[in-house]
């Protein structure tokens, strides 16, 4: 019988956990397969530890270890000395998946022969959700606003940089290592990087299907980019990876705006200043207007979504300065940046 691990980071998620589990327990695997779930709790306060103790107790497929350093790399890597499967699959928990999820994982893996193989990001806002989250998960789900990234087409099938979650066969972390344990965020991006500058490959089925539940108000989504964009400069120092274009125009943009008020404020020309921000007035207006049609949000969704749009690229921009700043004066993270956010 062949064992598929399934690992997962979690902290305070007492009220989630449960059905969490639950919802693992239910996948249906090929003939011949069997699960193990391993959570790696992050120093959980909220009784999310006790749950994980009872759960465990009772189901011997659920395994538990502590995660003292409370961050996901830590947390996955930690999961991993328990994982005793030859096929390993990543999972949050404020994620909902297909039944046949790490079956198609395990099928993928087979026909393609990748080193990690994952579905589409696909966001969708909780049953009882406020306007303020259906219009983080449009914004989230547009080419417009995403800069073309392949992660958020749902429809794609072929080769990528990065996917959502992942899944890997357990040769690949022999091979590549495990994850960054420097890294807060973008861990996930930096291992997909090392296994194709490594000689290895990556690949999206629109098979393997997820629903991601996004944050629902804009300081934690404003939160959530600031912290994706301070991370990403140390990933690129690591690799001597040049940025590429949807991750730098938000960090050049936001220096150039900044540079633009000061020139303002000491009284050389107010003119840069008013041209750019009619420019980026132009852009978020025309990116509401392509989530508008491909969307169709209810106008309480859709006059949210132009400071929802601009809270993903000022978070992303001003972290990618900060974490430039911190890169290049002495290559360390800041302890703030090394809070997760929910």
């Amino acid at each position: 019988m062949k064992v598929v691990s399934v690992i997962v980071p979690c902290r305070n998620e007492h009220k989630y956990i449960e059905r969490f589990c639950e919802g693992v327990m239910r996948q249906q695997l090929p003939s011949g397969w069997r699960l193990q779930l391993v959570v790696a709790d992050g120093q959980s306060d909220d009784g999310t530890r006790e749950l994980l103790q009872r759960i465990a107790a009772s189901e011997p497929r659920v395994a538990w270890i502590a995660n003292p350093k409370r961050i996901v790399s830590t947390g996955l890597n930690a999961a991993m000395k328990l994982a005793t499967g030859e096929a390993i699959v990543r999972m949050d928990v404020h994620s909902e998946y297909a039944d046949d999820y790490v079956a198609q994982c395990l099928a993928v893996m087979a026909e393609t022969s990748a080193d990690n193989v994952g579905g589409p990001w696909r966001a969708e806002p909780d049953a009882d959700a406020r306007p303020m989250q259906h219009a983080v998960a449009a914004a989230f789900q547009s080419r417009w606003v995403a800069g073309g990234a392949l992660s958020r087409q749902l429809d794609y099938d072929g080769w990528a940089d990065t996917v959502y979650l992942g899944s890997w066969p357990r040769k690949s972390f022999e091979r590549f290592g495990g994850f960054d344990e420097q890294l807060v965020r973008n861990q996930d991006d930096e291992h997909n990087l090392r296994i194709v500058k490594g000689g290895g490959r990556v690949w999206q089925s629109s098979r393997i299907r997820s629903v991601y539940r996004p944050r629902a108000s804009l300081s934690q989504v404003f939160r959530q980019y600031l912290q994706y964009g301070y991370w990403k400069p140390f990933v690129m120092k690591k690799h001597g990876q040049a940025a590429s274009v949807r991750h730098a125009v938000p960090s050049v943009f936001v220096a150039l705006l900044g540079l633009s008020a000061v020139v303002a404020a000491v009284g050389l020309s107010v003119w840069p200043l008013v041209v750019l921000i009619g420019m980026y007035s132009a852009a978020v207006l025309t990116m509401t207007a392509a989530v508008a049609v491909s969307a169709k949000p209810g106008l309480p969704v859709l006059v949210r979504i132009p400071a929802v749009i601009a809270a993903y690229h000022f978070g992303y921009g001003i972290g990618s300065i900060i974490g430039w700043w911190d890169v290049l004066r002495h290559g360390k993270g800041r302890e703030r940046f090394a809070r997760l956010t929910r």
